[in-house]
């Protein structure tokens, strides 16, 4: 795969990011999205969880997938790794049809983490994980809310690094949100989707990662913490930041302590 038109990105980018290893958890609107983009872009590995298998609801907002792929029923995971290996034929990718609480382990390989699920509770446990192993966290998530007999559209892309603001620290989890959810017995239930919103979000969560790993311009926010209003057609960061607390309150700083990017960044130094 040519990727000469990336080049500003630095000379060695391409070798970089053909080195990194990004696991997905949820490949739906969001996660279908954001996999298909880091294919183009050039990431080497892919680890892709979910246990769903497409049907006819997934079409509308699921890219990649077709009408075949519904009625076959077939995993999400192997639908989009088919994609991935059909942009770039060298991809190392792992395809996983079980929870991620049950391959965890994976995580101690990635280099990034992003989270595509509509569970407020397991948005909380992927990035807790995620601090166990030092990853960085990237978490989307969009609704479509009933408002005045209207409707909105919103969203937000969060960055949760290892010693930084987590997700509860931002407002974007909360106590009350997480219990609500447990009183359901955990089920986020089917909430409105649409592609555009979910491509959107997914670009952006694509961004935020190339400007973490490969920073491509000087102006960046060290709390990363978008959102996204598609009435208006609008991304801005959150009107929140101000007001947020300027150390995690929420984790242990003995479990979410060091550089997540030691390893890459000592690559070709010794």
């Amino acid at each position: 795969m040519d990727l000469d038109r990336q080049s500003f990105l630095g000379q060695d980018s391409d070798e970089l990011l053909a080195t990194l290893t990004v696991c997905i958890i949820g490949l739906g609107g969001g996660g279908s999205h954001i996999a298909q983009q880091l294919a183009h872009v050039g990431i080497g590995n892919f680890i892709l969880m979910d246990f769903d298998r497409i049907d006819t609801t997934n079409l509308n907002r699921l890219v990649g997938a077709a009408d075949s792929d519904a009625r076959k029923k077939r995993y999400k995971v192997d639908v989009l790794a088919k994609r991935i290996k059909a942009i770039n034929p060298k991809v190392r990718v792992k395809a996983i049809t079980k929870p991620w609480q049950e391959v965890a382990e994976c995580f101690g390989d990635c280099d990034v983490i992003f989270g595509c699920v509509d569970s407020f509770i397991v948005r909380r446990d992927i990035e807790a994980a995620a601090r166990r192993y030092l990853v960085p966290y990237i978490d989307i998530g969009m609704d479509v809310h009933a408002l005045d007999g209207d409707f909105a559209i919103g969203g937000q892309i969060a960055l949760s690094m290892p010693d930084s603001l987590c997700l509860q620290c931002m407002g974007i989890l909360t106590d009350a949100l997480i219990s609500e959810e447990a009183a359901r017995y955990g089920d986020a239930g089917s909430r409105p989707q649409v592609v555009w919103a979910n491509g959107v979000l997914a670009s952006l969560a694509v961004e935020v990662f190339i400007q973490t790993f490969i920073p491509w311009h000087k102006e960046s926010n060290e709390l990363i913490y978008l959102e996204y209003d598609g009435n208006l057609h609008e991304v801005r960061p959150s009107l929140r930041i101000p007001y947020l607390p300027t150390a995690c309150t929420h984790f242990d700083s003995i479990n979410s302590f060091g550089n997540p990017f030691f390893t890459l960044n000592m690559k070709g130094k010794y």
